[in-house]
């Protein structure tokens, strides 16, 4: 079935780029404070700029490199290679 196909009589629900971009924002601001870091110390032991790291939490928004060194500093980067199966 089609996502945009009405299932039953409740329309799926499809996020948009932005919620992606919030819930992941979300996902490592609860994680760095699961690991009871600062943003300034996640940031040092991922090594990106404090401001990058911000703007990660607060937007979701940062490079792929960035991204993937968030997640090896958090501990979260087993899974990398899931996102993309070959």
């Amino acid at each position: 079935m089609d996502n945009c196909q009405l299932i039953g009589h409740i329309w799926p629900m499809i996020l948009t780029l932005q919620d992606h971009l919030t819930e992941l924002g979300e996902r490592i601001r609860a994680r760095r404070v699961a690991l009871n870091l600062t943003q300034q110390a996640a940031s040092i032991k991922a090594g990106v700029a404090y401001r990058t790291w911000r703007r990660m939490e607060g937007e979701g928004r940062a490079s792929i490199d960035d991204l993937v060194r968030a997640a090896i500093a958090l501990r979260c980067d087993d899974g990398i290679e899931a996102l993309f199966p070959a």
